[in-house]
């Protein structure tokens, strides 16, 4: 390979991979945004603890457990820390599309991300340790172990042979629905926010307290996306990368308008959340088969993705559970339309696709319940995972924290 094509393909790498790292700033506007004043630091400490604790468990063993190289198409492991070996800087590693280290890096990102969907699902009631004990062990075992079955060549990437299985271009499955199984199992668990429901089991609003800031946060994500699909080419390929951001652009923006056109039809107001959530819906609908699709076929699953939102937040509110900022609405329902969507729309659609893509939605599904109830249910039972009454009426901030994310409006306000 020509030297000048290998640098490009890696310097492109390196650019989607600063563009997902971008993504946890949208992650954590979303959440403050959605969220009360008091517990602002809280959401920024659980972040800013995902990036880094992510990465050094994806180095200490993550990257080589699910890219284990050769092994039982289940569970493998290839050794702890990082090994470049001969060709990890030359255009014979992964076909000349980027090096060992920008791989590493690359995908590290991603595995952070998985436990950032959690984080906003259980906001403003959740221990901090118990939630950092939960990432530790999610990040570090379950992420990777989950990722290997497609991505590290195991057995969800060779149902019914090799050219054919399961299909997850960069994650519908394997990041946004690994988070969100996650986030649905804590939120069962956890119980919901005091105030949610009235005494009728009716569900009341909680308004967020910085709504501009959650809207510069879906702004964000949608810009990381860019780096998130369009590095998951794991190439600077011309058509391929341009294609992928096409669809993944059209998917975001038919999911948004879809959103609010079905939120005002049934509640009659415009509701901006809704439109932000229908935004992040079309994104994670698309990312599974986003090479796949044609333009048309993005917009019809960003489209449906849409409408998934809005009559998701109603179920998951109807159904007395408590999800501040829609994320198992967003990251989980909406990623299992995306996965299965690989089998009725674009390149790859037919029955037996659609049957691979309900094989592999169901595998993770099972797996990532049964791992995330074993390590919620077990801290529940031990160290507790729920803050005191008193300390979620104050606020996170100040009994976590001992600190104030607005020091200045407090003192005003007295």
């Amino acid at each position: 390979m020509d030297a000048g094509l290998f640098t490009a393909n890696n310097v492109w790498m390196m650019v989607c991979t600063a563009l997902v790292f971008f993504m946890h700033t949208g992650f954590a506007f979303l959440e403050i945004g959605l969220t009360r004043e008091k517990n602002t630091i809280n959401i920024l400490f659980k972040n800013v603890f995902i990036i880094c604790v992510g990465l050094l468990l994806y180095y200490i063993g993550g990257f080589n457990l699910m890219y284990p190289g050769e092994f039982n198409g289940f569970l493998g492991f290839g050794g702890f820390g990082l090994n470049i070996g001969e060709d990890g800087l030359t255009p014979a590693y992964a076909d000349g599309g980027y090096t060992y280290w920008t791989d590493f890096l690359f995908q590290g990102m991603f595995a952070a991300t998985a436990a950032t969907i959690v984080s906003g699902a259980v906001a403003e009631r959740i221990k901090l340790g118990a939630f950092m004990i939960f990432v530790i062990f999610y990040v570090g075992l379950v992420y990777p172990i989950v990722g290997s079955w497609q991505w590290g060549g195991g057995f969800l990437s060779t149902l019914g042979g090799e050219d054919a299985g399961f299909y997850d271009f960069a994650g519908s499955t394997l990041v946004h629905s690994v988070g969100g199984w996650a986030a649905l199992i804590a939120i069962i668990l956890l119980g919901p926010r005091l105030g949610k429901f009235d005494e009728n089991g009716k569900a009341l609003a909680i308004p967020g307290h910085n709504i501009p800031m959650a809207a510069a946060g879906v702004l964000i994500l949608w810009l990381g996306w860019f780096g998130f699909n369009g590095g998951s080419v794991l190439s600077a390929d011309p058509g391929l990368t341009s294609l992928v951001l096409v669809t993944t652009s059209l998917a975001a923006a038919a999911g948004g308008v879809s959103a609010f056109f079905t939120s005002t039809v049934l509640y009659k107001n415009f509701d901006l959340t809704m439109f932000l959530n229908g935004i992040l819906g079309g994104l994670v609908g698309i990312t599974a088969g986003a090479d796949l699709m044609s333009p048309f076929e993005a917009i019809m699953i960003g489209l449906i993705a849409g409408v998934i939102i809005v009559l998701g937040v109603a179920l998951i509110d109807r159904v007395k559970l408590d999800d501040p900022v829609g994320a198992v609405t967003v990251h989980l329902i909406c990623g299992i339309w995306g996965t299965l969507a690989v089998g009725l729309f674009g390149s790859k659609a037919g029955i037996s696709q659609f049957l691979y893509q309900l094989t592999g939605v169901a595998a993770a599904g099972i797996f990532c319940c049964l791992t995330a109830f074993i390590i919620i249910f077990t801290l529940k039972k031990t160290m507790g995972i729920r803050v005191s009454k008193e300390e979620e009426i104050e606020g996170l901030d100040i009994h976590e924290h001992g600190m104030d994310a607005y020091p200045d409006f407090r003192m005003n306000q007295h």
